[in-house]
């Protein structure tokens, strides 16, 4: 078939508007200039000042308020409105409380232990919290009437995502397979993100075992977007304007990017942590749960091959999490990467594509150029 007879594709009777004008219903429900969301990364990444540079450059920031207590979110969104008048959104961990029993807590702390003697840290104990209550975020977010919310590490009840809904925010579900996108399509959400086994940092699978959950993005998407009739938001190994382009040929309405963000010049992480992701290669990062008790991907480090030497010591999340946390602050204080969980995804080699240290805004204003050049090639090309 010669091109002047070519039939229309789906992807170019989609995007068959000029390039200045392509958008998604995600991104015109917000106001972007580009279907992008900024992860909502735990550990630091996610300051204020990166939250609201994203939305003030025409994407939808988000600040990762899992490991946060009540008081800190709110003033850390506090200082987002400061900065801001866009939308953005805060992501929260689904989780019950935790109360281990003594065994579980020692075996953790004599793996641990050792590690803690590296930077002068007296032997663990156990504590008496070991996460930010949820339900208390929960109500708080409600009472914070938020643009957007989203969950990882499990589901909302369908009562939960009502209120949430009635205080007139819009709520995302994050799912690594199908059926957990069912489950929340059928718990109320507006949106499923879509987390392919590329993305760095913390797996959200809550059906089933995360070794069958790991399904790549480009798997995952169109079957979410098939199964839920949702809007779906791509996750995992997109870092520039093609990762996008091919997102949206997927189905996705929009993409979820979390260490593109990382290295930017708001991003709060050490130094060490933001070279060391530049450096990495494809192939070095893992899937662990020894650093934390659940699933994460990162880059191995001494920290990562230590803890995962001893598996039986490793308590369930959040238990962990909170017992190598006092390590982990401690080795960012001193900018060693070796004793971080450098929580990363597969795509940061594309990276270096980019000069290191960007502001956040500056990697929007690429990321909406690259895009729309990509999606324009495409279209003149079907």
């Amino acid at each position: 078939m010669t091109a002047s007879t070519a039939q229309p594709t789906a992807f170019s009777t989609a995007f068959s508007t000029p390039s200045s004008t392509f958008s998604t219903p995600f991104s015109q429900r917000f106001g972007l200039r580009l279907p992008l969301v900024q992860g909502p990364m735990a550990g630091g990444p996610t300051s204020p000042a990166l939250v609201a540079a994203v939305a003030n450059a025409g994407a939808l920031g988000f600040l990762a308020g899992a490991a946060l207590a009540p008081a800190k979110i709110t003033s850390e969104v506090a200082a987002i409105r400061a900065l801001t008048s866009k939308p953005f959104g805060v992501n929260l961990f689904v989780l019950d409380p935790a109360h281990p029993d003594e065994a579980t807590v020692r075996r953790a702390l004599e793996a641990i232990d050792p590690l803690r003697a590296r930077f002068d840290l007296p032997p663990g104990e156990a504590l008496e919290r070991y996460a930010p209550d949820f339900r208390e975020q929960l109500d708080l977010l409600v009472e914070l009437r938020l643009p957007v919310v989203s969950f990882t590490f499990g589901l909302l009840a369908k009562a939960d995502v009502a209120r949430l809904k009635a205080a007139g925010s819009y709520v995302i579900g994050t799912a690594t397979h199908v059926a957990e996108g069912l489950a929340w399509r059928d718990a109320g959400a507006d949106a499923i993100v879509a987390q392919g086994a590329e993305a760095g940092g913390h797996r959200g699978t809550f059906i089933g075992a995360v070794e069958h959950a790991l399904v790549g993005t480009m798997a995952l998407v169109p079957q979410l977007v098939d199964a839920t009739g949702l809007p779906v938001l791509a996750a995992g190994g997109i870092m520039n304007g093609r990762g996008i382009a091919a997102a949206l040929a997927l189905g996705a309405q929009g993409v979820q990017m979390g260490t593109a963000f990382l290295t930017c010049a708001e991003s709060a992480i050490p130094t060490d942590w933001k070279a060391r992701v530049r450096a990495s290669s494809d192939t070095d990062t893992s899937v662990t749960r020894a650093i934390t008790g659940r699933h994460a991907r990162g880059i191995r480090n001494p920290l990562m091959q230590a803890l995962e030497a001893q598996p039986g010591s490793v308590a369930p999340y959040p238990v962990q999490n909170a017992l190598t946390q006092a390590l982990r602050q401690s080795a960012a204080r001193a900018n060693d990467g070796d004793y971080l969980s450098l929580w990363s995804g597969q795509g940061a080699p594309l990276g270096r594509a980019r000069e290191a240290g960007l502001g956040a805004a500056q990697l929007v204003d690429a990321l909406d150029a690259e895009w729309r050049a990509a999606l324009a090639a495409l279209t003149r090309a079907a």
